[in-house]
């Protein structure tokens, strides 16, 4: 029951944000243990003077096609799936967009089904996951 926030530098086409949707997805189902249908993305495109970040903080460069991906989830995953998840998914944006791995930054949070409400006001009980 992920849910992503996407930052991204302005310019891009809705085919382009359509793509980046996809293969996020397609990501998470695959290397996450996400349920297909579980899909919840707020995509942001910002100004440059509104996206501040270091150029080689821990990287091999950024540029301004930088991309932040900032995943909050319910369930902890292990080191490994985690670890195959960064990589597929820098994989993906390099093969199907010309995204440089160096331009993706992936942040994950965890917490528990009571910080949910998926609805209705109500909270998400363990048992319907």
């Amino acid at each position: 029951m992920p849910i992503t926030r996407i930052t991204l530098r302005q310019g891009y086409s809705d085919a382009a944000l359509r793509q980046l949707s996809r293969l996020l997805q397609q990501t998470l189902v695959a290397e996450f243990d996400v349920p297909g249908q579980d899909c919840f993305q707020m995509i942001e495109m910002l100004p440059g003077v509104q996206r501040v970040f270091d150029r080689d903080y821990l990287s091999g460069g950024r540029s301004d096609d930088f991309v932040l991906f900032q995943i909050t989830a319910g369930r902890p995953r292990s080191r490994r799936q985690k670890q195959q998840f960064y990589h597929s998914l820098c994989t993906a944006l390099q093969r199907e967009m010309g995204i440089d791995p160096d331009d993706v930054m992936i942040v994950i949070q965890f917490n528990s089904t009571e910080e949910w409400s998926f609805s209705g006001g109500r909270m998400l009980a363990q048992e319907a996951l």
